[in-house]
């Protein structure tokens, strides 16, 4: 869920970009999230039986992997002790976090029950994305939090979370949904536009949490998202979480009507206050240091660090099982081996070929420009075959070299362009070359033969004509003669 209303009050900083914009991008995702959307979009009976979530899940990392996006998949861990109210409370009192609350024991982070049918979503979708060679990092408890570690350290570029929250635990870039297909764009929010916009920096969004609630809190009663804004930028982003623990909170609302019913979450539904009064509800202090715990849980969420070889293990480049691929979409989704080739290698050739001409971008920007034959590495288009036009765009079909059994796919033009070029300079030298032997090759066609027989045979009766009118002169003069009119013929 994330914070009250957060993605609300953040809205104005919200950016629609093209799908492209993720393009040779690390990126980590919440999986939890991603599955949860695909959960929510579609609720017909078939979704879990049909395995429709894995299916929409293989669709947007199919799109993904022909950009280059690199993923990481993030996994919730354990429950941390300040959620398991909220944890009972979603899921009812016989759910795995329903515990003994007269217990002396504190509170410690729960386990997560593994048998659970959304458990074993995520299992499959692990199992899915690591045979696409996408790995995946098991959380220590907050799969958002993780993600945002690996964001702020710059393990990755960017975040997928549906999770407003990951923004307190230190987020840079946070992309909140992706659509794929034509015209596909991804929504992002920059913790940068958060600061220039609103003025709110991590400590405020964190205070933002205390007073509207969240996964932690309950939120403090008489605050909306209108008087917790007025309330934090009063502060100021540097001194507002101690004012918070230091004088507690309280809500300040200026009434402009001469009668005016205050009604902050149903509290003082029969107050009325004067044009110019001003009423304060809601005032509390940090009574038991539950301030001090929800602050805390955002500053120091409990992570893997960036150095440690968990971390270390996602971030090697994993590679794309193609045998093992097949036989989880045999299993789940009934697609015969040819089917799935059809859908997955050419968009595998496809990142292949960005990866090449990052490469290649790469030696220029050094001041290296070798030859495509240079290369250590084989360029993984063996030639262009055919310019192909796809939704007004240009494309090339091209065949491929050592590409998982996948001969020949239509790529972009750009990005031939881009890794290489020499390519198309074959292609259009080949394409002229064989115009030329056309027109070489081209047989004449019957009028223009019967043509061309009708004025040798007129040639030859002149001829024969020029002849036998000679033979009635002198041999001098026929000598003479003939020779002209040959000439002159």
């Amino acid at each position: 869920m994330g914070v009250k209303n957060l993605w609300d009050i953040l809205d104005s900083c919200k950016q629609k970009l093209p799908l492209n914009h993720l393009q040779n991008k690390k990126v980590c995702v919440d999986l939890s999230c991603w599955l949860v959307q695909f959960c929510t979009a579609n609720r017909s009976p078939a979704f879990v039986k049909d395995k429709v979530y894995l299916k929409n899940l293989f669709h947007r990392i199919r799109a993904l992997l022909a950009l280059n996006c690199s993923l990481i998949f993030v996994t919730d861990g354990a429950i941390p002790s300040i959620k398991l109210a909220t944890y009972r409370r979603r899921l009812g009192s016989n759910s795995e976090a329903n515990c003994d609350e007269t217990s002396s024991q504190p509170l410690t982070s729960l386990r997560r029950n593994k048998g659970s049918e959304f458990s074993r979503m995520i299992k499959e979708a692990k199992h899915l994305g690591l045979a696409l060679g996408i790995p995946c990092l098991d959380g220590v408890e907050e799969a958002e939090a993780q993600c945002a570690l690996l964001n702020i350290t710059s393990v990755c570029e960017g975040c997928f979370t549906s999770d407003s929250d990951a923004f307190l635990f230190g987020a840079r870039t946070v992309y909140r949904d992706v659509f794929i297909g034509e015209g596909g764009y991804v929504l992002c929010y920059e913790m940068e536009d958060i600061e220039k916009k609103l003025g709110f920096g991590r400590k405020s969004l964190i205070s933002l949490a205390v007073l509207l609630g969240c996964d932690y809190s309950n939120g403090v009663r008489g605050f909306g998202p209108e008087a917790a804004c007025r309330f934090v930028k009063s502060a100021g982003d540097d001194s507002i979480l101690d004012q918070i623990l230091s004088d507690g909170v309280k809500a300040t609302r200026k009434c402009k009507g001469k009668k005016v019913g205050i009604n902050q979450n149903k509290a003082g539904d029969g107050d009325v206050c004067k044009k110019t009064n001003t009423s304060e509800v809601g005032v509390s202090q940090d009574s038991g240091g539950q301030f001090r715990e929800v602050i805390n849980a955002f500053l120091e969420p409990k992570c893997h660090s960036p150095d440690s070889e968990n971390v270390r293990r996602v971030c090697c480049q994993h590679p794309f099982r193609q045998s093992e691929f097949q036989q989880i979409c045999e299993k789940y989704f009934e697609w015969t081996p040819e089917k799935t080739d059809e859908y997955i290698l050419p968009k595998i050739a496809e990142r292949e070929l960005r990866r090449f001409s990052n490469l290649r971008s790469t030696s220029s920007a050094l001041g290296l420009k070798p030859l495509l034959s240079e290369i250590p590495v084989p360029c993984p288009v063996l030639a262009i075959t055919k310019q192909r036009k796809v939704h007004g765009n240009e494309y090339y079909e091209v065949s491929w070299r050592n590409m998982y059994g996948l001969e020949a796919s239509v790529v972009p033009g750009d990005l031939i362009r881009s890794a290489c070029p020499e390519k198309i300079t074959e292609f259009l030298e080949k394409k002229g070359e064989e115009k030329k032997q056309k027109r070489k090759d081209r047989p004449k066609k019957p009028a223009q033969q019967a043509a061309v027989k009708d004025v040798d045979a007129r040639l030859q009766e002149l001829l024969l004509g020029i002849e036998a009118d000679c033979a009635t002169f002198p041999p001098a003069i026929s000598q003479m003669y003939i020779p002209l009119c040959l000439a002159w013929i």
